[in-house]
């Protein structure tokens, strides 16, 4: 193209010189064409005839480094339409990207719900089943006696099934209640090594932390109960849904007391090799009178009649023919107890009343509405850290939430609650009135008249303690025979009475050195072993026993080197007092049903090859697993779109973040997938829709 003339005529002078530049530039491999071309350039007038005349030579470099320049312009051109091109590829590259991620969605999605579909015809069955199974005599016509000549049921008509007819020769294991010690125990046994039969009037399970939140309508009542047969089920054993009257130690029986078919009550034994007493405990009345007019928070049915209270209260304030002074009396909520319960229930019902209330009913029910929580102790929480408990205070305060501390109920009546309270600047106790539309009491815990029955029969050489059944450190019921029956949950409390088994832990030593135990002295040496047979025999007793030089040296009275029986006694004793009672709450009763369960399994393993009458004073328990210990792993509370953690070394209060976090360690803690999964569509429902603010 340039070697033509009429390419040639767009040429000029500063055009050809440029070229000759971008030769040089683009050709650095040929100097010599380059400078001479250059030369060249310098000594010739241009003009439209001249680029003819160039040498060829000179042509043809001429032309490369144009072409080159050619070549850069189509390369400008096209990294332009490139990048335009680039940015469209990208674009459809993500539609396409999120087009797939949403089919696969669909996909994925559509299937789960085919499979579901599916799934669930496979449920349904048209036709009956019927199965031909033989029934034992004894289980239609069970044989009679006892002390009351009652019907014995040693027979179940479900015991020729196929699931457990190898159970119907093996021991057989009575377990009286269905709350977290039994319910522990159940899941931590081994399948047919037992013949288990489980008896409590109520045929579920309950999640007791989350109570307070049914009662307020955060979570629905279904959520917090799981049927027992489903539990029972799993560890091959039988449920009969009726009472515990009392127990014939002597021949092994218990008195079953049940509703017939014509709603009368109809009674009968049942026998046992092992017996675990877990019927939980009822609220401590503390002898106040008028407690007919109060709300219990213990089970299902209290959370419902509180919930149906609660509405009615609130309808009640919306009538036109309600004066002022009544409705300020319907819409004012009096909690007595400042323990957990009593300010959980207080949190949820604050929340219920600042969330939900406005939403529905008139504001000027807000306005009118009080929460008042009287507490015997000087803080709410009041086991809790100190920092904890000021926290609360300080929560509640900011909600308008009234604590009265110091304060003792002193009766209720059907319109208002009295109690003492005494004067911070006269110093005198004065007797104060609250009005009240609702009253809650959660004041402690107290016995079942069953577990009074219990107590009583056996003496109070072994059962001294008003409030629950005492066992030893093998969570053995105190005075019934050895290894028969066990007492778990709130109904019991383990005995701290190392002093009472002094002789028993200086018994080898006497022997070894052939002294009467009340009358030998011991040394530092002598000390370290009693001290250890002490760990051995109660756990719990094992933080007071740390610094044994110490204590040695502080009871050693007459600087003598040696403790005398006298001295040790005292010793034992002041540990007695140190050492208190474990919690009622629902981390004990788990511990000891976990551990119980665990025991059992190692008894039945070891049964065939044990020799009773080899052991020393019969204690099987003893040879073949270790005494109870309770490891205490923290408390927690809900205190009102907040809560509060006391765990061992770590305590520590918030906001909604630490609501999650408490909803969590009670989310893990629940009982089945079931359970969690109705746990979640609650607090799901709760914060799209609200509360249900209506009873039924």
């Amino acid at each position: 193209m340039l070697a033509s003339p009429r390419a040639a005529t767009s040429l000029t002078r500063s055009g050809l010189q440029a070229h000759l530049r971008q030769l040089t530039r683009h050709r650095p491999h040929q100097p010599l064409a380059s400078v001479q071309l250059r030369s060249y350039a310098h000594k010739t007038s241009f003009s439209p005839t001249t680029l003819p005349h160039l040498p060829r030579q000179f042509r043809r470099s001429l032309a490369k480094p144009a072409t080159a320049l050619l070549h850069v312009r189509h390369a400008s051109n096209a990294a332009e339409n490139g990048k335009v091109v680039l940015r469209r590829s990208r674009l459809a590259h993500f539609v396409w990207r999120t087009l797939a991620a949403f089919g696969l969605f669909i996909l994925i999605s559509g299937g789960i719900v085919i499979a579901f579909f599916i799934y669930d015809a496979t449920t349904y069955r048209e036709e009956p089943e019927a199965f031909d199974l033989p029934v034992s005599e004894y289980a239609l016509h069970p044989r009679r006696g006892g002390p009351k000549n009652l019907p014995i049921a040693e027979h179940f008509v479900s015991d020729d099934e196929p699931e457990f007819r190898n159970q119907k020769h093996k021991p057989k294991l009575v377990i009286l209640g269905t709350g977290w010690g039994s319910v522990a125990l159940l899941k931590q046994l081994v399948p047919g090594d037992y013949h288990v039969t489980v008896v409590s009037p109520s045929n579920h399970f309950l999640f007791t932390p989350m109570l307070p939140s049914a009662t307020v309508g955060t979570l629905e009542f279904r959520s917090l109960v799981e049927p027992i047969r489903k539990i029972v089920r799993k560890a091959t054993g039988h449920f009969l849904k009726a009472n515990a009257v009392d127990v014939e130690f002597s021949e092994k029986l218990v008195e079953i007391e049940g509703i017939g078919p014509t709603g009368e009550k109809e009674s009968f034994y049942l026998p046992y090799d092992k017996l675990v007493v877990g019927v939980g405990s009822i609220t401590n009345p503390h002898g106040v009178k008028g407690l007919e007019h109060c709300h219990f928070l213990k089970d299902i049915s209290d959370a419902r009649h509180i919930r149906n209270s609660v509405i009615k209260n609130l309808e009640s304030a919306c009538l036109p023919t309600t004066s002022d002074e009544e409705r300020r009396r319907l819409l004012s909520f009096v909690i007595s107890g400042g323990g957990p319960t009593g300010v959980e229930f207080a949190a949820e019902l604050y929340d219920m009343l600042n969330e939900d209330l406005c939403k529905y009913y008139p504001r000027i029910l807000r306005n009118e509405i009080s929460v008042h929580v009287i507490q015997s102790r000087g803080h709410i929480l009041n086991t809790y850290d100190e920092a904890l408990s000021k926290y609360a205070e300080q929560r509640f305060a900011h909600d308008q939430v009234d604590i009265q501390t110091n304060s003792r109920v002193k009766e209720v009546l059907p319109d208002k609650i009295l109690f003492t309270q005494k004067n911070e600047e006269t110093g005198q106790v004065e007797t104060r009135e609250l009005p009240m539309g609702f009253c809650l009491w959660s004041t402690g815990v107290s016995q079942t008249e069953f577990s009074q029955k219990l107590a009583k029969k056996l003496g109070s050489d072994f059962q001294n303690n008003r409030h629950a059944l005492e066992t030893d450190t093998h969570l053995r019921l105190a005075g019934a025979p050895l290894g028969d029956v066990y007492a778990i949950g709130d109904c019991s409390t383990v005995q701290n009475n190392v002093s009472d088994h002094i002789v028993t832990f200086l018994r080898t030593l006497a022997w070894e050195k052939g002294r009467d135990p009340e009358k030998m002295r011991i040394t530092y040496s002598d000390w370290r072993a009693v001290a250890k047979r002490v760990r051995g025999r109660f756990p719990q007793a094992a933080d007071h026993l740390k610094r044994l030089d110490k204590l040695f040296e502080q009871y050693d009275s007459d600087k003598s080197g040696t403790l005398d029986f006298g001295e040790l006694s005292e010793l034992l004793k002041q540990i007695d007092a140190k050492m208190t009672s474990l919690p009622a709450t629902a981390q004990r009763a788990n511990q000891q049903g976990m551990y119980l369960g665990r025991k059992l399994n190692n008894l039945a393993r070891a049964a065939p090859g044990l020799q009773i009458n080899m052991i020393a004073d019969g204690d099987v328990d003893e040879a073949v697993y270790k005494p109870f210990e309770y490891k205490h792993m923290g408390s927690l509370a809900y205190i009102g779109n907040a809560a509060v953690f006391d765990f061992e070394g770590l305590n520590f209060g918030g906001g909604l973040l630490a609501v999650y976090l408490w909803r969590s360690v009670y989310f893990t803690q629940s009982v089945s997938l079931r359970t969690r999964c109705l746990l979640a569509m609650d607090w799901t429902k709760r914060a799209l829709f609200g509360r249900d603010m209506m009873n039924y």
